[in-house]
């Protein structure tokens, strides 16, 4: 890796360092439980120290029937999980299981090695340990998720990681969600949760907490779970009951079709395009719905173009809204 890159990533890997909350695993992973048995689970963005996705792997190891649990992070500086011992290299992690049964993973149950990397997950050795894993489940850098997402579906892994919804309007995770090949996951709908930092992590921002062990906190707006594993949930109907009038629904200025403010406000005898806000996507169906484009300043699948220079496709009589994703209905 280039100095340069190295240091800038590690500046913003540090900003970025958010442990995702144990309660938070647990209410999404009850919905997959049948994925993982006999499987290698890779968690590569995961300090295995302060990781709750190592607690829930490693103490839910048998129930799931795990065939083995892979942590990494970007430079661990502890090799002991247990201890302060200080070390200059990156590590990871193996853990195979409860060997003398007294449903703890224990400091001699656990495997740590030395990468000779930094542990960054595009690094060749990290890479090497995606390839021989099944299912990849944890919590990525946010800056670094469009190319966190590319990598998954490179080598072609089952995932469930957790992203900011503002990386739906994303060119190239927007493309994949119109494709169906990733869709959002089942437990976070709304609202915003909290997620733990390091101790020395500066705490500025609104929503935050320090608690009485002196463990800080932070609260994430627009956090959800993205997945290609199937669930039955996604294909519940959205139920609707309004109906099409011109007086209550727009045209957008620069693109044909109508604006819906809120997704319970869908019409549901509209066979033409709908933009539709970014928080549809928590109750698309794909067998209700089919996902045309996404539309801002351009359209999400097709950039800037010729025909769209110096116009911004969500504009309503010169009033700019939100971002829009375009849908149509799939059976009238």
């Amino acid at each position: 890796m280039p100095l340069n890159r190295g240091l800038r990533t590690a500046n913003l890997a540090k900003k970025a360092e958010f442990y995702t909350q144990l309660s938070v695993i647990e209410e999404e992973l009850k919905h997959y439980k049948s994925y993982f048995k006999n499987k290698i689970v890779y968690c590569n963005c995961d300090d295995p120290r302060a990781s709750n996705f190592f607690h829930y792997f490693s103490y839910n190891f048998e129930k799931l029937g795990l065939k083995k649990l892979i942590t990494s992070c970007y430079k661990n500086q502890n090799r002991d999980l247990f201890s302060q011992n200080k070390s200059e290299k990156a590590i990871y992690l193996e853990y195979e299981g409860d060997k003398n049964k007294n449903k703890v993973p224990d400091v001699e149950e656990i495997g740590v090695k030395n990468l000779v990397s930094d542990g960054d997950f595009r690094s060749e050795e990290c890479i090497k340990i995606l390839k021989k894993s099944d299912i990849v489940v944890t919590n990525p850098p946010f800056f670094l998720f469009r190319e966190y997402v590319s990598q998954l579906i490179k080598y072609k892994k089952k995932f469930l990681i957790i992203g900011n919804m503002n990386a739906i309007s994303y060119r190239e995770i927007f493309k994949l969600l119109k494709e169906n090949k990733i869709w959002l996951g089942a437990s976070i709908k709304s609202g915003d949760r909290e997620f733990g930092v390091p101790k020395d992590y500066p705490l500025k921002a609104s929503g935050f907490r320090t608690d009485k062990h002196g463990n800080k906190y932070i609260r994430v707006k627009g956090v959800r779970w993205f997945t290609n594993l199937e669930i039955s949930k996604r294909y519940e109907n959205l139920e609707l009951y309004s109906k099409y009038s011109s007086k209550k629904y727009k045209k957008f200025d620069n693109y044909k079709a109508i604006n819906v403010d809120k997704t319970i406000d869908i019409p549901i005898n509209y066979k033409g395009l709908m933009g539709v806000p970014i928080s549809f996507m928590d109750k698309y169906n794909p067998k209700q719905f089919e996902i045309v484009d996404g539309i801002g300043r351009y359209s999400m699948l097709h950039g800037p173009t010729k025909a769209t220079r110096g116009k911004y496709l969500t504009e309503i009589k010169g009033k700019k809204i939100y971002a829009r994703i375009i849908i149509r209905h799939k059976k009238l």
